[in-house]
């Protein structure tokens, strides 16, 4: 059975292993395959899902994502840097503690250029003879070294590399055109694969509902009012389907409980629902973290929610989310 949360999803994982094929096949060479969409899609289950399913399997997986509340220089490499054992790495060792963000690591900084340099180098020695995969999560968030350092390599030479990448779209991202610029820069790399994952359709909302609810079809009304209710939002789904867990499909558009929120309270609620932390929502809405806070707070008291995930569930089903906060 498929899992939930690839239903619909098919022709994205065959684009996957068309380019690793490519990447595996014959002379080596780096493949990219960029991923976008909304928060709650599934761009990491997808990314997740693509990468177990990789034949021949890669010898090498670098896998790092952002640091949202304090970036540094290269977080991505430094991510993927830890835990590995670089002693034997052909590299200036001081650099490398600077780009792992090793807490002892020299004061003194090397230029931009020169670091950039040393970062691709090392990446080259982790990836090897290959074949690998890079995995680049939140690719919105990454700080700027470290989208520099991504588009280097998907366009470097004789890299046997599959690059993926996952990200929202770049008006939501911390520095949007440094964000989009990099996406582009991406896509333009030769062989590289573009794929942008929208809400699910009615379609794919019944094929979930018949694996979780097998047996009698669940009636097409039922299905609707899920679809609408979630938004087709995977994410949304799978917490509609497991907070409800045990009941018969027609529970599922049961009526909710009402309370009275504010303008305020409504838009914070939306952007909960969005998946985004009380930072993005701060700079979303343009008021500061303390009071994100406040607001929530008082979100999670007058919905009785025990978190922000029933909070995001319980404005889901009042059908109070804003489509515009999802891409």
């Amino acid at each position: 059975m498929m899992p939930v949360s690839m239903v619909g999803r098919a022709g994205e994982l065959a684009e996957f292993a068309a380019a690793w094929a490519m990447v595996t096949g014959g002379r080596p060479r780096t493949g990219c395959v960029v991923v976008t969409g909304a928060a709650g899609v599934g761009k990491s289950l997808l990314i997740s899902a693509a990468l177990d399913g990789l034949s021949p399997r890669p010898v090498t997986i670098l896998s790092g994502t952002a640091r949202v509340h304090t970036p540094a220089p290269y977080d991505w490499l430094a991510a993927a840097l830890s835990g590995r054992d670089t002693g034997d790495l052909p590299l200036p060792p001081d650099a490398l503690a600077w780009l792992a963000q090793h807490p002892n690591a020299p004061r003194e900084r090397y230029a931009p250029d020169a670091l950039l340099r040393l970062a691709v180098r090392t990446v080259r020695a982790l990836v090897g003879a290959g074949p690998a995969v890079l995995v680049v999560e939140d690719l919105h968030a990454l700080d700027p070294a470290s989208l520099n350092l991504v588009g280097e390599l998907a366009t470097a030479p004789d890299l046997p590399a599959l690059l993926l990448v996952g990200s929202r779209p770049a008006e939501e991202a911390v520095s949007p055109r440094l964000v989009a610029a990099t996406l582009a820069r991406l896509s333009g790399a030769p062989g590289a694969i573009r794929q942008h994952l929208g809400p699910l359709g009615r379609p794919d909302v019944a094929a979930v509902l018949g694996q979780v609810y097998p047996g009698p079809p669940v009636p097409p009304t039922v299905v609707d009012a899920v679809w609408r209710r979630t938004g087709g939002n995977p994410y949304r789904l799978v917490e509609l389907l497991v907070a409800e867990r045990g009941r018969r499909p027609e529970e599922l558009v049961a009526p909710a409980p009402t309370a009275e929120l504010t303008g305020r309270e409504i838009e914070v609620l939306s952007c909960l629902a969005a998946g985004m932390s009380n930072k993005q929502v701060a700079r979303s809405l343009g008021i500061s973290v303390r009071t994100v806070t406040v607001h929530v707070s008082n979100l999670l008291r007058k919905t009785g929610s025990a978190s922000r995930t029933e909070a995001a569930l319980w404005a889901v089903r009042q059908q109070l989310t804003d489509p515009a906060r999802q891409g």
